[in-house]
């Protein structure tokens, strides 16, 4: 079973980044983890850029395409990055192939129109879907092939710690990808922001790829024959390195499922050690001296009043208001919803989205208070970058000083949110300052039993003029912390780190701006082989904030098709020692298999406005299938014939038929019963009303006949639902149906 984990991330501003997210280190689908990566619009450039000339570039790259004429490309507005006049160009293509839409994207960034992204969505990949037309191993060498194409290609190396996991259960309908990423090198030494990372579908197409370029000009570099020793670098760590006691938060992507664990973690303020000059590596550049280890500071030392005893959806509208306004006659703001619900750490909320409308179109977000005390949980302040897209802001002066920008985060969580502070500590680390921006980012960490949480904290930026760009509330609702008295000592905790300890040597950049052009060589520590290991204080054992454990099971019909969907996060089994997968399914248990297969669920959160109907009586929001069962309602699999649905009962072959045909959009062929005849030894079994659903659904290859029976009332069990569910992802991709994530 694929389990994945994500322990509550480790922010480096508490203080805990030794060797836990190291520079070389990566994860797919988190995003780029600069904190400034929006891209504005800019609305012209001094070099003018033709669309023959992009087009004419792309062709050279992908001779492929050379069936695609110019009118099937659209030329994009350059684009750059805040805090980089970099100019980007965009080309997007689109033609329609055999009755279907394919799609693409190609990004150009510099003078030189280097490519610097892909994308392609083909208009039939059928044979990319499971089971994939290429395996993981055969993708990577497509992919190794396709590195050869840009420059200097003998000089990447794979990325073997890349982790790539998603989030939500995958889909049957979506083809399968293969990533991977290849870290560029200098003297045999990696550089950690210089990579391209390539995807590469089932059926050996590429479709993704992105060019990280680092550093736009010509960089300087260390000397790699200076370097200290790996030994004295380890000496000094080791004489260094301290460890402190931790609750941790994981996560579990694909159940939602939240637990606590008694960690420890090394508490030096440090990401590692300069090669040349032994200085530490801090998170705002380097420094000869460690930080002073900072004891726990409570933000108060009593718990404060809530902002409101009574709070309603008029009040959080007034509120809204009040914040959001903003000081410019050509940007209104529009308050386009307010709903409550639940967000993904369980608190009962009030969502308000809303939009600032501008002569460019509109840019909005949301903002998310507390339903019982009206504070603030999310917030992102995007006038300031609004105003600026728009030519409207004003240049800033001399930004405050860090202390400054402290107190005004105090000040304003005292304001927003007061009744969560006692529960918080000042930050223990260092402060991250983006110099670009001008953004100060602070993290006061939450304390439980006198320690340390990790994954929960109060986040909070400060611009440069002390105003509030955003402030996030992160409480988990865990009721059992594990007790301290039977945790390891500290002592044996770090002689394990000691013992684990080895050291990564990179090249890393002090800063991302351009005025950083040089590049340094890096002592990155790493304990148990692994970037993202951390140890278990109760069982001295350890582990790893991405955990994927490969356990399958065996079966005589349905081995490879069970084992996907447990991995992809389809099937859900707690334990796979005793999961029977000739066991008979519910049809609750049916309906999530089959509405996983087809659409994403995101366990406690839902992109978008949350269902807010309910088709059965029995069947309330607070229902853990309550999402599934309304999804399949909206999409005309169930119909709402009664006031309630049995959940709990079996599902029969026949009853499934109807179900398939009815994803299919064939519900109304399948009525026609008189068309049909049904040759089967058993067809009299078939009711009258049914008949075109078996026939169609037989004929389509879902549900196959055994010794010339179909066999209607049998029970339906999983290892029928796996042989089933794929046949009918593959009809839903040829017939072009979209099962939106609604």
């Amino acid at each position: 079973m694929k389990k994945l984990k994500k322990l509550g991330i480790i922010t480096l501003s508490t203080g805990l980044s030794i060797g836990i997210l190291a520079p070389g280190a990566s994860a797919t689908s988190f995003g780029n983890e600069n904190l400034n990566t929006a891209q504005i619009q800019i609305a012209q450039s001094e070099k003018v850029v033709s669309k023959s000339e992009l087009i004419k570039k792309f062709k050279e790259f992908f001779p492929q395409f050379s069936f695609l004429n110019d009118s099937d490309f659209h030329l994009g507005t350059g684009l750059q990055f805040p805090g980089d006049d970099t100019i980007r160009h965009d080309l997007s293509f689109q033609k329609k192939v055999n009755g279907k839409n394919l799609y693409g994207s190609v990004g150009f960034i510099g003078d030189k129109l280097e490519i610097e992204s892909y994308y392609y969505d083909p208009a039939d990949a059928e044979d990319a879907l499971f089971p994939a037309k290429v395996t993981k191993e055969k993708a990577k060498e497509v992919a190794q092939a396709f590195l050869k194409k840009f420059p200097n290609s003998s000089e990447y190396q794979l990325d073997k710690d890349l982790i790539d996991y998603y989030p939500s259960n995958q889909v049957l309908t979506e083809p399968i990808r293969y990533t991977f990423s290849f870290v560029k090198t200098k003297n045999k030494v990696p550089i950690s922001d210089q990579s391209i990372q390539i995807t590469v579908l089932g059926n050996g197409e590429i479709s993704n790829f992105y060019r990280n370029l680092g550093s736009n000009s010509s960089p300087s570099f260390d000397d790699a024959a200076k370097v200290l020793s790996k030994d004295e670098a380890v000496k000094k760590i080791k004489e260094n390195l301290t460890v402190d006691l931790q609750y941790s938060i994981e996560a579990d992507y694909q159940t939602g499922e939240k637990q606590v664990n008694l960690v420890y973690l090394p508490t030096n303020n440090v990401i590692g050690i300069h090669a040349l000059s032994g200085e530490w590596k801090k998170l705002n550049g380097f420094s000869p001296d460690l930080s002073k280890e900072r004891k726990i500071e409570h933000i108060v030392t009593q718990p404060l009043a809530p902002k409101h005893t009574k709070f309603s959806l008029s009040d959080a509208k007034a509120f809204a208001q009040e914040l959001l306004k903003i000081n410019s006659d050509e940007i209104k703001l529009n308050i386009q919803s307010i709903d409550e619900r639940k967000n993904h750490n369980g608190q009962e909320v009030i969502t308000i989205q809303y939009m600032y409308e501008h002569k460019n179109g509109g840019t909005g977000t949301d903002l998310e208070l507390d339903k019982r005390t009206g504070e603030i949980i999310q917030y992102h302040n995007i006038k300031n970058d609004l105003l600026r897209e728009n030519n409207l802001s004003k240049k800033n002066g001399q930004a405050i000083s860090k202390e400054d920008a402290l107190k005004q985060a105090v000040t304003y969580l005292k304001q927003y949110s007061p009744s969560y502070l006692h529960n918080y500590a000042m930050p223990i680390g260092e402060t991250f300052y983006e110099e670009e921006s001008e953004t100060y980012h602070f993290s006061f960490p939450r304390v439980v039993n006198g320690i340390l949480v990790n994954g929960d904290q109060l986040s909070v930026s400060i611009a440069a003029d002390g105003s509030l760009l955003s402030l996030n509330v992160i409480q988990s609702d865990i009721q059992n912390w594990p007790s301290i008295d039977k945790v390891i000592s500290k002592e044996k905790a770090q002689a394990k780190f000691l013992e684990q300890l080895s050291l990564n040597l990179s090249y890393v950049r002090e800063g991302h701006s351009k005025k950083y052009n040089h590049y340094h060589l890096v002592y990155t520590p790493e304990f148990n082989k692994n970037p993202f290991s951390y140890l278990n204080a109760l069982t001295g054992e350890w582990n790893h904030m991405f955990e994927t454990t490969q356990q399958t099971i065996s079966h005589s019909r349905a081995e490879k098709e069970l084992n996907y969907l447990i991995q992809s996060g389809i099937i859900d089994v707690k334990d796979l020692k005793t999961f029977n997968a000739d066991a008979k399914v519910t049809k609750g248990a049916a309906l999530e298999i089959i509405m996983k297969s087809l659409t994403r669920f995101y366990n406690d959160y839902y992109p978008g406005k949350p269902n807010t109907s309910q088709s059965f009586d029995n069947i309330k929001p607070d229902h853990p299938l309550y999402q599934i069962v309304e999804r399949a309602v909206s999409l005309g699999i169930l119909k709402k014939d009664g006031a309630t649905f049995n959940l709990d009962e079996r599902l029969t072959r026949e009853e499934l038929a109807v179900w398939y045909i009815r994803i299919l959009g064939l519900e109304q062929a399948a009525k026609n019963q008189g068309i049909y005849q049904l040759k089967f030894a058993d067809a009299k079994d078939v009711k009258t009303e049914n008949i075109g659903y078996v026939a169609l659904a037989q004929s389509l290859g879902l549900l196959t006949t055994t010794n010339n029976k179909f066999n209607p009332k049998q029970e339906v069990t999983y290892a029928d639902l796996a042989l089933s569910v794929i046949p009918l992802a593959h009809e839903a991709y040829k017939k072009g149906l979209e099962f939106y994530n609604f």
